[in-house]
């Protein structure tokens, strides 16, 4: 329950605070005085959203601060999940907005963003406007206030069926892109599948194209590398007089070795000319074992020569070399692998579509019998609601409806249109008069008639999903008379089961209510400010007669005002 609220430089209102209670507070006040603005301040409180030009002018900032008594467990907790406190079962909010455009929040002293602050006070108070009587005439709203009088089990359904219409959508614009791009993937697989089978035809080795250049560079300088190695041979080793290589280091050896015995260091130069007589000795062999190894093979040259033509070839296209080009061959491999299963994707996501398709009609048709069984104990609620609101022979009817379309869901037989809500219309007919045709409210409800059952669609809502503190911000707009006394007796009755505030012009609503507001306007001649006053039973009697009449010491007002408010107090207790 609300407790107080303290409004703090928003439109007119410089600093007020409204105490409550439990129970029927009606808020009054002249035209301009500023009565909306509690509605307004209220809404900041719900996380609504901000308006710099609501901050009153020449101040920085406007202020709301709402005291909330916070029995319920589960509030308790999640007030500590967004870090803030609970004091003696109290739990201050408060939204601020500066001049400059800038919104906070706070939760039990803790600042919060606007979302946790919607979160966490939009169980506690709904808030009904002239705007929502105009909601009321769209389909959307309809269709919200019948799933909410169903209750959690056609909730439920609906949740289910939004998540299953998001995967549809999904699916359908995943299955789309690959329809329209499969021209363009066979394209790609083409070409792929074309390269693919230039390597496959080949089939180079790794590294290959290094090894066959330097064997076509050996094959086509064989008789130079051949004259330039038996040459050499015969410099290393020759077996003519001439003198050689290792004939001359041989020479050199036995001349040092047959004095090495004088000198250490001469038997040392001695071991070396040794060892290198050994190198020369292998060098002279392994020149001679090339030089004879060495063959002159124009076949093998222009095999070779072949060969690397077709590789140079492929490195044109697909890589530096040989090693790139079989990277780009593994890699096409797989992706040409992916692209030949365009049709297994197609008919995969066709399935899957299929399937979501089926779930849903499946969902759509529950959700409906849900709807379709809510919606007559809905009409016969509300009916029975505008009984004691003047309207005795008025009839609600709530019809669910579906529209066949070929594109569609399979729902018990028939394909019909479908949305995120489901495969339901629904729409609230009135038939004011016995007899009367039922027609949409939009075309068969005056703005008194829509006033009273809008009221009734939430006294209904209110005995399925109660809401501790509900406000009315001039739902009697186009009331009047009796109808104007039912509809506050109708408040009255609906203030026992939860806080109702009630910012209204009648004086037969105003008269029914436990407490009343008015909100007061005065100028020193260059600003005007508006404040909150609770007022006691003679204020009220001059407020009902400035309401009746437009003059607060008319003694014929006063006494129609005192006799407006004892009779509307007598059935009160008439009706307790």
């Amino acid at each position: 329950m609300l407790e107080e609220l303290r409004i703090t430089s928003l439109g007119v209102i410089d600093e007020s605070v409204l105490e409550l209670g439990p129970g029927f507070t009606a808020i009054t006040g002249e035209t301009g005085a500023g009565k909306t603005m509690v509605v307004t301040a209220l809404g900041l409180l719900l996380g609504g959203r901000a308006d710099t030009g609501a901050v009153r002018t020449g101040a920085r900032a406007a202020r709301v601060e709402g005291l909330l008594r916070a029995d319920d467990p589960d509030l308790g907790d999640a007030v500590d999940e967004v870090g803030g406190e609970v004091e003696d079962g109290r739990l201050v909010v408060a939204r601020q907005i500066s001049a400059e455009g800038r919104s906070r929040a706070f939760v039990g002293g803790a600042s919060v963003p606007v979302s946790s602050l919607a979160m966490l006070a939009d169980p506690m108070v709904a808030v009904h406007g002239q705007s929502d009587q105009h909601r009321l005439l769209q389909p959307a709203a309809q269709r919200e206030a019948l799933d909410s009088f169903a209750g959690t089990k056609a909730l439920s359904l609906r949740a289910r069926f939004q998540q299953g219409h998001i995967a549809l959508a999904a699916t359908e614009a995943e299955l789309a892109e690959v329809v329209r791009s499969a021209r363009d993937r066979a394209r790609e697989a083409d070409l792929l599948r074309f390269g693919l089978d230039e390597v496959e035809a080949v089939d180079p080795q790794p590294g290959e194209d290094t090894s066959l250049a330097a064997e076509e560079a050996r094959l086509g300088f064989a008789d130079t590398l051949r004259t330039a190695a038996e040459q050499a041979r015969e410099l290393l080793s020759s077996d003519d007089a001439a003198p050689d290589a290792l004939g001359t280091v041989s020479a050199a050896r036995k001349l040092l070795e047959g004095v090495r015995e004088h000198d250490a260091d001469v038997a040392a130069l001695a071991d070396r000319l040794a060892e290198i007589s050994y190198l020369v000795s292998d060098v002279a062999a392994d020149v001679a074992s090339y030089a004879t190894g060495l063959e002159t093979d124009p076949a093998r040259l222009a095999a070779v020569s072949e060969r690397r033509a077709a590789l140079v070839a492929l490195t044109r296209k697909y890589g530096e070399d040989i090693d790139e080009v079989l990277a780009w061959a593994q890699r096409s491999a797989a992706r040409l692998l992916e692209l030949d299963n365009t049709d297994e994707r197609i008919a995969d996501l066709t399935a899957r579509r299929d399937r979501i398709r089926a779930q849903l009609g499946e969902v759509g048709a529950a959700l409906s019998a849900e709807r379709t069984k809510a919606a007559r104990k809905l009409g016969t609620v509300v009916t029975r609601e505008l009984g004691s609101l003047a309207m005795p022979h008025a009839t609600v009817t709530v019809v669910v409806s579906q529209t066949e379309h070929p594109d569609g869901l399979l729902v018990d037989g028939r394909t019909v249109r479908f949305g995120r809500s489901g495969v339901d219309d629904v729409e609230l007919l009135l038939a004011a008069n016995r007899g009367a045709e039922p027609r949409p409210l939009g075309k068969g409800a005056s703005g008194g008639e829509l006033s009273r059952v809008m009221l009734a669609v939430e006294v209904a809502l209110a005995a399925t999903n109660p809401v501790p503190t509900l406000v009315f911000d001039e739902v009697d707009a186009g009331v009047g008379g009796k109808a104007a006394v039912e509809v506050g007796r109708r408040l009255a009755l609906l203030a026992r089961h939860a806080q109702v505030l009630v910012v209204t012009h009648l004086p037969q609503v105003a008269a029914f209510a436990d407490r009343h507001v008015v909100v007061v306007k005065s100028s020193d001649g260059t600003v005007t400010t508006s404040g909150l006053t609770t007022l006691d039973d003679e204020g009220r009697v001059r407020e009902l007669s400035r309401m009746l009449a437009g003059l607060e010491d008319s003694e014929t007002a006063l006494a129609h005002a005192e006799e407006l408010l004892a009779t509307a107090q007598q059935s009160r207790s008439g009706t307790a």
